[in-house]
């Protein structure tokens, strides 16, 4: 659920309020087209609708009553082989200009209704590519969030591409030192074995012990650096309320107080817990603030701003740093600030609405030095960039990244150094990861570099940064040297490997 939007009130007043500027009823067209060599391009255009179908959560969507789907029946007759220098491109395209978060996802099954690609990322255009083969398939729309919208769907018979040639221009320059070393840890079987879903870690810089989440178990872990490698114990210290129910679990360390805050998402807020002591024993939270958002939560803490007057209940209870909550929605997205260390929350606070952004930002972090606090965003006016707050999350700017373009589906995540320079890792439209740095707060930018060019990388998901010492930042990021489009789940062969790209100058190379 972490890269969707969820539909709630507000989604279905704004289209409700489409409604009253759109035809009565809707005109759902179930046609169908062949593609051949002499006829190489069909085009339709389906709607507009009105009803939201969300059931595409984990998989294909339900198209039973309310939540229908829209269906083209796609017949394909060509040559044997002739997918060895062909591709069928398959493309829907939206207005967005209304409702920034209007979204038709796309699913193409085969005859056996079998998935051969999606794409759900919410942006127009939506494209998907599958092998020119000959059968019949289904392209299916699911109006995730219509807004009263028609979708227009063009499907081609194209060559494939080949390898551009010269190289792009924004390869990141390779440093000449000595890169970091890593090392593989799983979580031993005796404590839960290494499958569960959507982990995250946080260390304590005063014990030394990381702290790890993933599903309903929270872990933590200590190294032995006596020995080379080092060698790592694990204890399961999940907290009661934690661990019975989720639809989100994210895990955040204050590495400076090392207060650990485990948040489990329940919808409109969650089940929040803190720890001081490495998970010996935890405090049940408030959770978040209300309003809320329905998804994707975060939490983060730092020192209160330096450019705003510290809040009159701020440290009461002895824990000096703000807290920060944030979350997303349909409409907006809210942060909300804990005065009293995640304790109990204020109210949330818009952060941007439709007309600015949309779903997904990403995690919220917080300058150790100015207070500065920054919550990145995948497609805000088709650039990527943060939600940038200088007053204790009181008032919130979007700031882009000018060269950047709106994610295929993964949010970004920013790094902040110790002098405040921010660096801003994204996935570009065309699937490689992209870093820009910033020294005033996002409002100019560095070029964008492809940090995975050294290696060969064409696509890239998850990307997660973190800073130190102002000049030095790590990208790191599950990414595969095999171009085209990785959500075709079914002809996508690429093999991913968890990539680090490590600048200490700067991001200059």
């Amino acid at each position: 659920m972490s890269a969707r939007r969820s539909v709630t009130v507000l989604a279905a007043l704004a289209v409700a309020g489409v409604w009253f500027l759109r035809p009565s009823a809707p005109t759902v067209l179930a046609d169908s087209g062949t593609l051949t060599t002499t006829n190489t391009t069909l085009s339709y255009t389906h709607g507009p609708f009105y009803i939201a179908n969300v059931s595409d959560q984990v998989g294909p969507p339900v198209c039973t009553a309310p939540g229908m789907c829209d269906d083209y029946t796609l017949n394909v007759s060509v040559p044997a082989g002739t997918d060895a220098t062909q591709q069928i491109k398959i493309q829907y395209t939206y207005d967005q200009s209304l409702v920034s978060t209007t979204d038709f996802d796309m699913w193409v099954l085969d005859a056996n209704g079998n998935v051969v690609a999606s794409n759900t990322s919410g942006i127009s255009p939506t494209v998907v590519t599958i092998p020119a083969v000959s059968g019949t398939y289904t392209v299916r729309a699911d109006p995730w969030e219509p807004s009263g919208e028609t979708y227009t769907g063009t499907i081609t018979l194209e060559p494939k591409p080949v390898a551009s040639s010269p190289p792009p221009t924004d390869i990141a320059p390779t440093y000449t030192g000595i890169g970091p070393r890593f090392a593989n840890y799983p979580a031993p079987s005796s404590v839960g074995g290494t499958s569960s879903g959507e982990p995250s870690i946080g260390v304590n810089w005063n014990t030394g012990s990381a702290m790890f989440v993933a599903s309903l178990q929270t872990l933590k872990i200590n190294f032995n650096d006596s020995t080379s490698p080092a060698q790592a114990t694990w204890k399961d210290v999940s907290a009661f309320n934690t661990s019975k129910t989720s639809l989100d679990p994210i895990l955040f360390t204050d590495h400076k107080t090392g207060r650990t805050f485990v948040s489990q998402l329940t919808g409109q807020d969650s089940l929040t817990s803190y720890t001081d002591n490495d998970g010996a024993a935890w405090t049940p939270s408030q959770g978040g603030g209300i309003p809320s958002g329905v998804d994707h939560q975060t939490i983060g803490s730092g020192p209160y701003s330096t450019s705003s007057l510290t809040p009159p209940n701020a440290g009461l209870n002895g824990f000096k740093e703000a807290v920060y909550y944030c979350s997303q929605d349909i409409a907006a997205a809210f942060c909300a600030r804990s005065d009293d260390g995640g304790l109990t929350f204020g109210a949330g606070v818009p952060i941007y609405n439709l007309s600015q952004c949309t779903g997904i930002h990403g995690h919220v972090k917080v300058d150790q030095i100015d207070g500065t606090v920054y919550v990145p965003n995948r497609n805000c006016g088709g650039q990527q960039g943060v939600a940038v707050s200088t007053d204790n999350g009181t008032t919130w700017t979007i700031r882009t990244v000018p060269d950047s373009t709106a994610a295929i589906g993964n949010d970004p995540s920013v790094g902040i150094g110790s002098k405040g320079t921010i660096y801003l890792g994204y996935q570009g439209k065309d699937g490689h990861a992209r870093i820009a740095v910033s020294h005033d707060k996002g409002v100019t930018w560095s070029k964008s570099l492809d940090v995975g060019a050294q290696a060969g990388v064409q696509n890239s998901v998850f990307p997660a940064v973190v800073a130190g010492d102002d000049n030095r930042a790590t990208f790191a990021y599950l990414g595969s040297a095999t171009g085209g489009d990785f959500q075709s789940q079914a002809y996508y062969n690429g093999v991913w490997h968890l990539y680090t790209s490590t600048t200490y100058d700067g991001g200059q190379t």
